[in-house]
């Protein structure tokens, strides 16, 4: 209510169509109205005694608090103005709480609708007997909380004892205690509201919850939940805010399984991960930034996790930085983990560690000016390193040392722009494996060190670009640019031997001898609207290298797969089996027809295989009521041996992973939904993976969600079908309450919308 004139404080204005005074005593009439600086007394008639400060409001009541904002309609009210406190009888009001507008969140502009057969007001506290709640309008709400007593004090928080909670007036919770804190971002301990699933490989899963508000930086829940075909998991989450600098999160999730039942024995899948997250800002500018994950075993991770792409991926990174940066410089103190699990089975890890790696590197810098600048950059590194796999294993610290400084100038005439540079590198590894002869006897690593002095030199030239503009049809625009953007770029390395002594630990040991040339085009269509602003509809690159040292100084042998710097800097997709001169031509398309519409394909064309090797898809668009997007990617097989084409297929289907270059996959993946999280009425979605190759619809997951003014109703329904998670069905619901939270299995993380 916006008011003109307030009263000054400690001064108490009547009104009234009528009004009479004897001594102290005032008797409002028609329209009347008590008011202070604090609150607004309205009714029909009102009694108010000025000396005890004590007023008696009958017949349409309406009570307003202006410092706590709610407001209070009743038959009756006894309200002392002196010490606001009073009765209220057959009373109904509207208090209002914090609104959640983070994304993902149900939110409703609706306030908090309470009402009772009486109520005391003590100050600012509310206690209302035989009572309800809801922030539903209308005379049916979709829910509400039922209890004998409930104590509000606005703005701050509720309390209600022996609560039921009601859909449509139909009793389905019961709760000794029930507290909502009504604060901006306050929390309270207390217990989460119990979950109910079930799934086909699990069983009925049972769930209850506690959070523990430790103080106002920390906290921590704790959500057991147990499957009556598998056996108790354990779920910890804490997050802490210790500094104002600095954050952590700790996520524990474990199971001890008591296995599947297959053919009278019993699989057991248990395990435990572990996941932490933080940042800090350190003194003298320096900054910390980490996460460090941990997983017992894979099968525990396909087996028990809910999403489809954190089941098939197979890796478990942890990086923790503390940094420092200042002018051109960067220092980085680095400790990683990387473990690959190559299957299910025990101990079928590639595991990569650095503990610790020390890195200085300087960006560009100019080293005085002329005619002709010069720059200086340099990457310089320090670490203790460990691999271990099933082949082989490196002692605990592997001592490695890289410097690499680079040289690097650029000329300039009209439109023409060449980049020279010059880079020397010297690199020591304090292990090594054996020479053939002796791998031959079994030795694969030893302590043997390797030293490497590299030598790079290359240039990139970039030529002027073709530019045309045109007028542009209507649903473009005003004006349509094309533009041609060709490059070229040659480098030559070497002094890269002794590769196949190398353990590798990441791309520095990758680095091979090679002369190359790269050329690259670059199409562009941009499009100027009626505002001038300025869309890129379409781009086209296309990249190829030709190789003058087609085995890369012996780096590639025949007959097996071969990753090398010059290949994987072009593509992501493995090449080299052989001995060869060309690339795969790598092309990217990238389009945006209009509005939220884009799309994008990126393919690589073997000219010596005369075939598209890999192709990759996606199409996405959004609006306020839909959302779709779809993929497709396509991985070719390519067998190390030479096959004829009418074998291929057959062999692919059979051949072990280390007689072809990539694995073969043909998938399809899709989502879309119409709705999203708050808009009203009926919302659904549908999430999808197929693949073609093995015509397997591998994991669906579609979702059902009706949304009220104050409250939505979500079904989804998930199926996992591959590997140990064949055949799985899981069903899971959920009742959301408008600016409180979720009752139910189905998480928000794990909603489609």
């Amino acid at each position: 209510m916006e008011r003109r004139e307030i009263p000054p404080a400690g001064i108490v204005v009547v009104r009234a169509a009528q009004q009479e005074r004897e001594g102290s005593r005032y008797r409002l009439r028609g329209n009347a109205e008590i008011e202070t600086a604090e609150m607004l007394l309205r009714a029909e008639e009102i009694d108010y005694d000025q000396e005890t400060g004590v007023a008696e409001a009958r017949g349409r009541v309406h009570f307003i608090n202006f410092t706590s904002g709610e407001q209070l309609w009743a038959e009756r009210i006894d309200y002392n103005t002196k010490d606001a406190s009073g009765t209220f009888y057959r009373v109904r009001g509207a208090a209002y709480g914090k609104i959640d507008y983070r994304p993902g969140i149900l939110r409703t502009e609706n306030p908090f609708f309470f009402h009772g057969d009486w109520a005391e007001k003590i100050r600012q506290r509310y206690i209302l007997h035989k009572a309800s709640i809801t922030n539903c309008t209308g005379i049916n709400p979709w829910w509400r909380l039922d209890a004998p007593v409930i104590d509000v004090v606005p703005g701050e928080r509720a309390i209600a004892h022996r609560t039921w909670f009601r859909l449509r007036g139909v009793p389905i919770l019961y709760a000794p205690a029930f507290y909502k804190d009504l604060r901006e971002g306050a929390r309270r301990s207390g217990f989460l509201t119990p979950s109910v699933g079930n799934s086909n490989r699990r069983g009925l899963m049972y769930g209850l919850g506690y959070f523990w508000a430790i103080s106002r930086s920390y906290d921590l829940s704790y959500r057991p939940q147990y499957f009556t075909q598998r056996g108790l998991a354990h779920t910890v989450d804490l997050r802490a805010r210790p500094t104002q600098g600095s954050e952590l999160s700790a996520f524990i999730y474990g199971i001890r399984d008591r296995g599947r039942l297959i053919g009278g024995t019993r699989i057991k899948e248990g395990g435990y991960l572990v996941a932490v997250q933080g940042r800090a800002a350190l003194p003298a500018g320096f900054y910390a930034r980490g996460t460090v994950n941990y997983l017992s075993n894979f099968a525990f991770r396909q087996a028990f996790t809910e999403s489809f792409n954190e089941a098939v991926f197979s890796e478990v990174n942890s990086a923790v930085h503390v940094s420092r940066d200042w002018s051109t410089y960067n220092f980085n103190a680095v400790f990683t983990r990387q473990e690959n699990f190559q299957s299910a089975s025990p101990g079928d890890t590639i595991m990569i560690r650095k503990l610790p790696q020390f890195e200085f590197d300087s960006r560009d810098r100019e080293l005085g000016r002329g005619p002709l600048p010069v720059w200086l950059s340099w990457t310089a590194s320090a670490g203790l390193l460990q691999r271990s796999q099933p082949l082989f294993q490196t002692r605990q610290f592997v001592e490695r040392f890289d410097l690499a400084p680079r040289l690097m100038t650029a000329l300039r005439w009209k439109e023409f722009h060449l980049v020279p540079y010059i880079s020397l590198r010297e690199t020591h590894w304090g292990s090594s494996f054996r020479t053939a002869a002796e791998k031959e006897q079994g030795r694969q690593v030893t302590g043997q060190g390797v030293n490497r002095f590299t030598r790079e030199a290359g240039a990139e030239l970039v030529l002027p670009a073709l530019v045309r503009i045109f007028d542009a049809p209507a649903w473009m625009g005003r004006k349509l640019k094309h533009s041609i953007e060709p490059r070229v770029s040659f480098r030559t390395v070497a002094g890269a031997d002794r590769f196949d002594r190398l353990v590798r630990f990441d791309e520095l040991e990758l680095i091979s001898n090679t002369t190359e040339l790269e050329w690259s085009i670059t199409q562009r269509l941009w499009s100027k609207g009626r505002n001038n602003a300025v869309l890129d509809r379409l781009t086209l690159e296309v990249r190829q290298k030709r190789f003058f040292d087609p085995d890369f100084g012996g780096a590639v042998i025949a007959g097996q797969r071969n990753v090398v710097t010059s290949a994987a800097e072009l593509t992501g997709y493995a090449f080299l089996d052989r001995p060869r001169r060309s690339s795969p031509v790598v092309s990217a398309l990238r389009a945006q027809p209009y509005g939220s519409l884009g799309l994008e394909w990126r393919a690589d064309y073997d000219p010596m295989r005369g075939r598209f090797t890999n192709s990759s898809f996606t199409l996405d668009t959004r609006s306020q009521s839909y959302f779709l997007s779809f993929g497709h990617t396509k991985v070719s097989c390519v067998p190390l041996s030479d096959i004829e084409a009418l074998e291929r297929e057959a062999f692919c289907r059979t051949a072990p992973s280390g007689q072809i270059l990539s694995p073969p996959s043909n998938q399809f993946r899709g989502t879309l939904g119409l709705g999203n999280e708050n808009r009203r009425g009926w919302n659904a979605g549908v999430y999808g993976v197929y693949d073609y190759s093995i015509g397997v619809l591998q994991y669906i997951n579609t979702q059902i969600t009706y949304n009220t003014e104050c409250c939505a109703f979500s079904g989804q329904y998930r199926r996992f079908n591959f590997g140990a998670r064949s055949g799985e069905n899981q069903f899971r619901l959920a009742l959301v309450i408008a600016n409180i939270g979720s009752f139910g299995t189905l998480k928000r993380q794990e909603r489609l919308f």
